[in-house]
């Protein structure tokens, strides 16, 4: 049934069982019905509670589906016969739920989304510890790890979302009285999942996090309404971060203040020019969100001409309620000439509250850029010589070849070329002082009278100012596009430098030394060192080392091997450190140095936490095989075990006179069981040689008509053996390989239904000799051929025969000897096994004709 519109969800959710969720839902129901609403109940599980089964009588139920499932039979919700029905509402418990095998959807919530894509409005519940991105904080709080869990984004997107909220004190006193769970639960379940902390850090969870939903709903309205004002219904602190070295007392006292009442998200914003153009190294800002980051809150970066308003434009797009702000860095004169950012934030703010930070560099002009702070000693000496040259060079060109009095507009625009070329060369300060002399020298030679700085014409007083201005206005232009485009040079040629770092460590070569190889490289350094320490106080050790003239000693700084020879330290962080040594290094390569460190400290976490990942994951091998060593002590070694005993006892008993025949048929059983047992013993010990590698197998030529016989003799009775004689020699190690078949051999005997024979046939290919093992049995599912072959693997095999063992012996042991197994469906029903050994190679006689 399609309607072609899509159904409303309406979840009630709860901080934990029995708050009434399901109740409500059904309460919700009933109202429904009693407007006229067609109402059906899909699915409600009502745990024995008297007043859910009370509540539900009166509601039309759709029949549940019937699921058998090893031996049991489950319920679950009937999809077909709902979207049969074709009700307005229904009613669909439990959302978290995971579906019975064999079910069309693995989750219950999406068998929802299969009625809400059908027209069908659905009512459901759902408990806050299965919301998926809460997994961990329940399972540190009530030490359970939930197994069902429903994606967040599903419940995000339910139409309305209804809270039932109860008290600890109240869910307690549901539960005592039996209105949970039955009597016999009633003990265990308040001393461990419903105590009375539990409850409460659940509640909490779920009041906040429906807290966020409605923050967002309430984010989605003033968009969609325009509304531009704030509306303080919980509390965001904007923090605005300037990259300098107040940024960190800014970020503490802002977490301070959202730490005093609970919910309130922190936020630092940093703002970058227009042009996109980092004023603030890129390192400091990383450590910089880091520490937001750690503090509890989110570090944004947007980009804005002027920093006031871009603040304040972003506190009001988060509905922020206050922006915490520091004092200004200027100096008294500049904030009296030019205002400060912090008293125009506060103009701008309206009703956003603004909190002014003092801090120790607060109006003492620390940390504020010159306008020299780009431009290297050379070019300010070119600079000013320009300033000095070109003046005298254009004023005598002039005298000489084109002296006239009545061309001034032409000689200004010579002499603001002239300007222009300077703030070129040097920068702005060296072009006003040229535009300054230019202004003198026009009015010496070029302006009546000559020879005196005075002017008798009012026109060419005018010209000359604004020659003055129009020059100073040229030559700021000009030096500010000069310097952006020497910060676009290095921003690209750095950027480019990181870009080929990460590069290198995408590709894989993702070690230390690669880093400090391509430091040396990018930044021509003799000598590089990454070094580490235990702790504050210990001795440095080298991690990687690139030398290329001089020799650093470990735990020291490297000494110079002359005038030029200059030792640079970057610390990476408390126990890692960058040594380079071999030149001066500017401050702004010194920026792209710590990039490469912050790039070298995630390089080693990323070892240090692949070299955990790798311990892990062979203690989790080892106590997954001591787990499965233990059951198997407990119970598969046990059985033949217990079976001698009760053998000898019986043939050791002096009450008990036994005959020849049944003396014959207990002997046959110990018999029988000690061969099981040290056939279980074998494929241990089998198992443990392998994975310790202790296997050396002896190559050599053999034949299988010699080598399977051998091994399949213990079934000879059970199969139907088809081993040519003519066959090939193959190249492996017969007595491992004679292992391989009989456990293959012996895995497909114990599944064949009795009476079937095990059929095994050898045939030569082009490289090689294949065996099949093919039995009649139940065979193997496709999906759990890949995973047949590992250790304890019974593939639902219930006999007490066997660890599961026997193939990842057989599997191991054919890839030591240069053979290959696989599987594959036999006709008809069952499963084969193919062996491939390769050939042995012809002989080389070496003769000669």
């Amino acid at each position: 049934m399609t309607t072609g519109r899509r159904g409303r969800l309406t979840v009630y959710l709860g901080a934990a069982p029995g708050v009434g969720k399901t109740y409500a839902m059904l309460d919700e129901a009933c109202r429904r019905r009693a407007r006229g609403t067609d109402v059906v109940v899909g699915l409600v599980e009502t745990h024995g509670r008297a007043a859910t089964v009370e509540r539900i009588r009166d509601l039309e139920m759709v029949p549940r589906r019937l699921v058998e499932h090893r031996g049991t039979t489950l319920t679950e919700l009937d999809v077909p016969a709902v979207l049969e029905r074709a009700p307005k509402v229904a009613l669909v418990d439990e959302l978290a739920h995971t579906n019975a095998p064999g079910s069309k959807h693995a989750k219950r919530w999406q068998d929802v989304h299969e009625l809400l894509d059908a027209g069908i409005d659905v009512v459901t519940t759902v408990n806050v510890q299965h919301l998926a991105s809460l997994t961990d904080d329940v399972e540190a709080i009530t030490g359970v790890r939930q197994r069902e869990t429903v994606p967040d984004q599903v419940v995000r997107d339910a139409d309305q979302i209804q809270l039932v909220d109860l008290s600890p004190e109240q869910l307690r006193r549901r539960l005592a009285h039996g209105n949970v769970y039955r009597a016999e639960q009633i003990d265990a379940s308040m001393s461990s999942f419903f105590r009375v902390g539990n409850l409460t850090a659940l509640r909490e969870l779920a009041l906040l996090w429906l807290a966020d939903r409605v923050d967002d709903a309430l984010t989605r309205y003033r968009a969609d309404h325009s509304i531009d004002g704030t509306w303080p219904a919980r509390e965001r602190i904007v923090v605005a971060v300037t990259g300098g070295p107040e940024t960190e007392t800014l970020l503490r006292r802002g977490a301070r203040i959202a730490q005093r009442a609970a919910g309130t998200e922190l936020l630092a914003v940093h703002v970058l020019p227009t042009d996109g153009l980092p004023s603030t190294p890129s390192a400091t800002i990383s450590a910089y969100r880091a520490l937001a980051e750690s503090l509890g809150g989110t570090f944004h970066t947007v980009v804005g001409e002027d920093v006031p308003s871009a603040v304040v434009d972003f506190a009001r797009g988060v509905n922020a309620t206050m922006i915490v702000v520091g004092v200004s860095r200027h100096s008294v004169w500049r904030q009296a000439l030019l205002g400060s950012s912090s008293a125009e934030i506060a103009r701008l703010s309206g009703a956003i509250d603004v909190h002014l930070v003092t801090h120790e560099q607060a109006g003492t002009g620390a940390g504020v850029r010159s306008r020299y702070s780009s431009l290297s000693p050379k070019r300010r000496i070119a600079g000013w010589l320009t300033a000095v040259l070109i003046p005298v060079l254009l004023t005598l060109v002039l005298v000489l070849f084109g002296r006239d009095e009545q061309n001034l507009p032409s000689h200004l625009m010579i002499y603001l070329a002239g300007v222009v070329a300077v703030a070129l060369v040097g920068g702005l300060w060296p072009a006003l002082a040229t535009s300054v002399v230019s202004f003198a020298v026009l009015s010496w030679f070029f302006t009546e009278p000559t020879g005196l700085l005075i002017i008798d014409q009012p026109e060419d007083i005018v010209a000359l100012v604004v020659f003055v201005l129009v020059a100073g206005s040229v030559a700021s232009v000009v030096d500010l596009a000069a310097r952006r485009t020497t910060q676009a040079y290095r921003s690209r040629a750095e950027a480019s430098t990181l870009a080929a770092l990460s590069r290198s460590v995408l590709s894989g070569e993702d070690t230390a030394q690669a880093i400090v190889q391509r430091l040396a490289q990018t930044f021509g350094m003799a000598d590089v060192r990454l070094e580490e320490r235990d702790g504050d106080r210990s001795p440095w050790t080298k991690v990687a080392h690139e030398s290329r003239d001089t020799e650093v000693g470990p735990g020291s700084p490297p000494a110079g091997t002359g005038p030029a020879e200059t030792v640079t330290e970057v610390m990476i962080d408390d126990r890692h450190r960058l040594v380079l040594a071999g030149r001066v290094l500017p401050a702004s390569d010194r920026q792209v140095v710590e990039a490469f460190g912050a790039q070298a400290r995630i390089v080693l976490e990323h070892r240090r936490l692949r070299e955990q990942a790798a311990q892990a994951e062979v203690l989790e091998q080892t106590e997954s095989t001591r787990t499965a060593l233990l059951a198997a002590v407990s119970h598969d070694l046990r059985t033949p075990l217990a079976v001698i005993r009760t053998a000898v006892d019986g043939l050791g008993s002096p009450d008990v006179e036994l005959d020849r025949e049944d003396r014959d048929v207990l002997t046959a059983t110990i018999a029988d069981s000690t061969y099981r047992l040290e056939r279980l013993i074998g494929n241990l010990l089998d198992l443990s040689r392998l994975q310790t590698g202790a296997v050396r197998p002896a190559m050599r030529a053999a034949s299988l008509e010699e080598v399977v016989p051998i091994a399949v003799e213990p079934w000879l009775s059970e199969l139907a053996l088809d081993v040519p004689e003519d066959l090939p020699l193959v190249h492996t190690d017969p007595g491992l390989f004679e292992r391989v078949v009989a456990n293959v051999v012996s895995n497909a005997v114990r599944h064949s239904p009795p009476g079937a024979k095990v059929l095994v046939t050898a045939s030569a290919a082009r490289d090689a000799v294949q065996l099949r093992v093919a039995d009649a049995g139940p065979g193997v599912p496709d999906d759990r051929k890949a995973t047949m072959f590992e250790p304890f693997q019974r593939l639902d095999d219930t006999s007490v025969d066997g660890l599961g063992l026997g193939l990842a012996v057989a599997s191991g042991l054919a890839a030591a000897v240069g053979a290959r197994i696989a599987a594959e469906d036999t006709p008809g029903g069952g499963l084969t096994m193919v062996l491939t050994v390769p050939r042995q190679a012809p002989p080389d006689d070496g003769m000669v004709s």
